[in-house]
């Protein structure tokens, strides 16, 4: 299987083949946002030699594995810290966090938001599904309400933290926010935040069928996109402090580009709900 892979993907020089075929469920959005975000490395021009993953605990955190750059798979929580030192020990490098909610925004929460207020040069990748996957599907802090997980049977209760609005009050050079479908506007988006300095966040929502979207009636992972997909407007009258995300048929899911000190969200199509499967024509 390994020679297939390196022998096919058009990423395969930046991948580490022989730990392929991956873990992750079919459906999630995880291999298409690895590969995506490896494709704006090679769009970047940035040399490899300087470029570094660091990930935390989780299914997120298994991209470091997969990705043949110097790579980092850290502690619980503790991913942005790894990062940081490696930043201020080599101050040349590129330094990518790919992680998840839980281990960014839950136990690792404090870290990001000291990281973004002090504007490290680091670029934070949040895989966002929702819940903590890996470990049962329990409730996290960007679970929406209402949501069903294996520790909210009845309905989450608690308000979920808006990660855009969290971010950009804290003053980051660079927030925006994609799903897993939206793979043109995720690599462009990765392109640009890697050319960047300062924190940089970009947000992109996953599909998680097994652990969040079996629970709430979403279906498999196709399905579970598209419900993100008909919910999804990029508008730039929404502010980040509108960005909220909500498990309802009726309400808007704010995308796109929310900080970007060159102000390049005017390039995104605005006043529209997005319609052709997400991505503009």
């Amino acid at each position: 299987m390994s020679e297939i892979v390196s022998a096919s993907h058009p990423v395969d020089s930046l991948l580490r083949a022989d730990r392929l075929p991956h873990i992750w469920c079919p459906g999630c959005g995880l291999g298409s946002i690895t590969a995506t975000y490896m494709g704006a490395l090679q769009d970047s021009g940035l040399p490899m030699d300087k470029s570094v993953v660091v990930s935390g605990i989780g299914c997120t955190g298994r991209v470091a594995g997969y990705v043949d750059l110097d790579s980092f798979h850290t502690t619980h929580g503790r991913a942005i810290p790894f990062a940081t030192g490696v930043k201020l020990g080599n101050p040349e490098l590129q330094v990518t966090v790919i992680s998840g909610d839980g281990d960014l925004f839950a136990i690792g929460g404090n870290h990001f938001l000291h990281a973004a207020r002090r504007n490290l040069d680091l670029l934070v990748v949040c895989v966002n599904n929702f819940n903590y996957a890996m470990t049962g599907g329990q409730a996290g802090p960007t679970t929406p309400r209402q949501a069903v997980t294996s520790t909210t049977p009845r309905g989450a209760t608690d308000q979920p933290f808006n990660l855009q609005q969290l971010a950009t009050s804290l003053g980051v050079s660079y927030s925006a926010r994609w799903t897993a479908l939206h793979l043109r506007q995720l690599r462009d988006t990765f392109t640009r935040a890697i050319g960047l300095h300062g924190f940089r966040f970009v947000e992109v929502l996953s599909p998680c069928p097994v652990g969040f979207g079996k629970d709430n009636g979403l279906g498999e992972g196709l399905d579970e996109m598209e419900f993100y997909r008909s919910q999804g407007v990029v508008d730039r009258r929404i502010t980040p402090a509108m960005a909220s995300v909500e498990m309802s048929r009726t309400s808007p899911l704010p995308l796109g580009v929310f900080a970007d000190p060159d102000d390049a969200g005017t390039e995104w199509p605005g006043s529209t709900r997005i319609t052709n499967g997400g991505v503009p024509s």
